[in-house]
């Protein structure tokens, strides 16, 4: 208790000014920043420096569903300092990377192959970019540049994740920098449609011809790569319709154009299993992940690849570097043990389990706010759901930062975007409380009318 009273004490007194926070209102922020600084964290909750205890409904960023100070990930992270702390990537290597990615390809779907590691989501994605233009390339179709993404998609910060991505603010302060010759197929959501589906709806399997659509004009001799999130997830948990991912991987096949899967939110249990490729029966040519590998606790991200892509780059000399890319940090040891801890959990506590069983019951929970005042929606699958909030007249985006703030009183740190609140909560979540979070969120919603 003594050294609770000292942590939040040394927080309550940090000064703001000097940090430029990303995606935050910053002024807005910072004119009362104390009840949004955590200062601790265990299990499913952190502890603000006022010493409010919160409810982590999204697990962190979708990235800590084994909960906070995870004992065996904590111990495996100190050991690992000691032993080994860094390691070149470049050129060198050591055993704990080696036996991740034989594990990671364990857990994919059949006929994937090998990891290339990197840092982050978007490390993750710009990484699969630069695959997929450079295996055509080698392949002898170097005309294949031309990258396809999804309105509403999210595939991270770096310059080929928003090029690709299609969240407008994400875009719009940096247009000059945008990859030339990429295209997005529209986003699978239509509230008169399917407003207020329980996992797959069942209308708009048809959107996926829109591929034809965008091939039409290019000619498929110049499409590299299609990159979508099997889940939309920071574009609001959009469901993908029953058939959609499908017919995109036939229409892919038909053309031979790669199609990449962007799992960094739905890899390693979110959906109940290892990838949402196996939820949906559909897999990819490549897979991105990061967030969960490590239980967020260490950054760490990648691509896994089928073997014919790996195995297109190993041409040449023995003696000549196969692909001029990589990180620093990539398949840095520490964030190696972190993941080996992190996915001996996951085997351990029966995460994957555990997840689909809670399914159930935050979709029960969920769509009981439908008819509370100004939601206009709810969808759910896996162990993720949002609602949908309709916005306040002229003002988009207020009501669910209300909703949030709310939120914070009642001991929820709930996931607003525009107007929509998303909910991921940890895999160790117990029944009661997910049913709490959701009544939680009744509370803010009618508060913030």
């Amino acid at each position: 208790m003594k050294n609770e009273s000292t942590v939040l004490q040394r927080a309550s007194t940090i000064k703001t000014e000097a940090y430029w926070m990303p995606f935050t209102h910053n002024r807005y922020l910072k004119k009362n920043p104390k009840s949004r600084i955590l200062a601790r964290a265990e299990g499913a909750y952190y502890t603000t420096v006022e010493g409010r205890r919160l409810f982590d409904c999204l697990s962190g960023l979708w990235c800590c569903p084994l909960g906070h100070g995870h004992p065996k990930i904590a111990e495996a992270v100190a050991r690992q300092v000691r032993e080994l702390d860094y390691s070149p990537a470049f050129q060198m290597g050591h055993p704990k990377i080696f036996s991740l990615a034989e594990r990671i390809v364990e857990l994919a779907p059949a006929g994937m192959g090998q990891v290339f590691f990197a840092n982050s989501g978007s490390e993750a994605v710009d990484t699969a970019l630069k695959i997929a233009v450079a295996y055509h390339r080698i392949k002898g179709e170097a005309a294949r540049t031309r990258l396809i993404g999804r309105e509403r998609g999210y595939h991270g910060v770096g310059l080929g994740g928003i090029s690709v991505g299609g969240i407008a603010p994400n875009r719009e302060m940096f247009a000059p920098l945008l990859l030339q010759g990429v295209d997005h197929l529209p986003h699978t959501y239509n509230a008169a449609e399917m407003a207020f589906s329980r996992g797959q709806p069942k209308w708009g399997a048809h959107l996926a011809e829109e591929l034809e659509r965008l091939v039409a004009p290019h000619d498929a001799s110049t499409i590299a790569a299609v990159i979508v999130e099997p889940m939309q997830g920071s574009g609001g948990v959009i469901v993908p319709p029953a058939g959609y991912l499908e017919r995109l991987r036939a229409i892919c096949d038909k053309y031979g154009i790669l199609l990449i899967f962007d799992e960094v939110i739905t890899g390693f249990g979110r959906l109940g299993e290892p990838f949402g490729a196996q939820r949906f029966g559909v897999t990819p040519d490549m897979i991105t992940f990061a967030k969960i590998v490590t239980n967020g606790v260490i950054p760490m991200g990648g691509v896994i690849v089928k073997p014919a892509i790996h195995d297109a780059f190993m041409t040449g000399p023995e003696t000549s570097v196969e692909l001029f890319h990589g990180y620093t940090y990539s398949g840095h040891p520490v964030a190696a043990a972190a993941a080996h801890a992190a996915l001996d959990a996951i085997r351990e506590e029966g995460a994957f389990k555990r997840a689909r069983e809670l399914e159930p019951v935050l979709e029960q929970a969920v769509h009981s706010l439908k008819g509370e005042p100004d939601v206009s929606d709810i969808r759910n699958i896996g162990l993720a759901a949002a609602v949908e909030l309709e916005p306040i007249p002229a003002k988009p985006g207020l009501r669910a930062l209300k909703v949030f703030e709310r939120g914070l009183e009642e001991g929820m740190l709930f996931r607003f975007t525009g107007d929509t609140i998303a909910m991921a909560p940890p895999f160790i979540s117990t029944r009661a409380e997910i049913e709490t979070m959701v009544e939680k969120l009744r509370v803010a919603i009618r508060a913030a009318r």
